[in-house]
């Protein structure tokens, strides 16, 4: 095993680094758990409540242990952040893991998570949360497009938002996950389990990348940075379908399974 070698050859940072990336996967589902109950709870109640990571924030704030419970959300992003450092220095488990095309990519999410990481612990801090997704999804849309060319930017940004979107869908359908986590180990019915929230849980993931991309290329043909949504409004667009608030459940309860399939993969993850 790939992980075995690595803790072989470098010792404790290769510990490290698996412990890392468990605190990290286990920190991410607890906010794409919590974000999937809060967009049920607008599906069927209407709720207000922000469903994105600030609203997640928010939510774990107001529980018995919340602060010791956000630090430690905090810290486990701070250690995906670290996970993906690692892998974009050094490769990654699976084919091609030491190629170009795997640690861009990390080297990405590194630099995502670290950014995230920071608005948790300064959350957590007592800084607040800062500007819901929604916000910031404007105001950075509006500072891009009063640039030359900004329109083609945002455009290129949108349509990259909606690529992935469809990647991380189908990747889920596909079971590439199955790749980098230790499936000889699940029971059976643990293992129709964990494909179930993988499969489910990713492609709605890549629903609402694909929907978050959408409106940003519609805000850059109109030159309106207002059609840009972030998490919160992109779900909240679902409930506005004919379908009604059964497509917003639908998509909602798939990023709480998203949140289960995190736990998993921190159970089970090869590093």
């Amino acid at each position: 095993m790939r992980g075995a070698r690595i803790r072989a050859r470098s010792g404790p940072p290769g510990a490290v680094t698996e412990w890392a990336a468990r605190a990290g996967l286990a920190a991410r589902g607890v906010i794409y758990l919590l974000v999937g109950l809060l967009a049920l709870q607008i599906a069927f109640g209407g709720s207000r409540k922000q469903a994105d990571r600030n609203g997640a924030l928010a939510e774990l704030a107001h529980h018995p242990f919340g602060a010791v419970v956000l630090w430690a959300v905090g810290a486990g992003l701070a250690g995906m952040a670290l996970w993906q450092l690692s892998e974009a220095l050094f490769g990654s488990v699976g084919k091609d893991g030491r190629s170009a095309r795997k640690r861009l990519p990390a080297l990405v999410r590194c630099v995502f998570y670290a950014f995230v990481a920071s608005s948790v612990l300064s959350f957590a801090a007592g800084a607040g949360g800062g500007r819901s997704s929604d916000t910031q999804s404007r105001d950075l849309t509006s500072r891009a497009l009063s640039v030359p060319a900004g329109q083609w930017f945002v455009g290129a940004v949108g349509a990259g938002i909606i690529v992935a979107g469809v990647w991380i869908a189908v990747q889920a359908v596909r079971r590439t996950y199955r790749d980098r986590l230790r499936t000889g180990e699940m029971s059976p019915w643990v293992r129709r389990l964990v494909h179930t929230t993988g499969v489910a849980g990713g492609a709605a993931r890549g629903v609402v990348f694909t929907a978050a991309g959408v409106f940003a290329v519609r805000a850059a043909i109109d030159s309106r940075p207002d059609k840009a949504k972030g998490l919160d409004d992109t779900l909240r667009t679902f409930a506005d379908t004919p379908v009604g608030p059964w497509l917003l459940a639908l998509v909602a309860a798939g990023l709480a399974l998203f949140g289960l399939f995190s736990f998993a993969e921190a159970r089970w993850i090869r590093t």
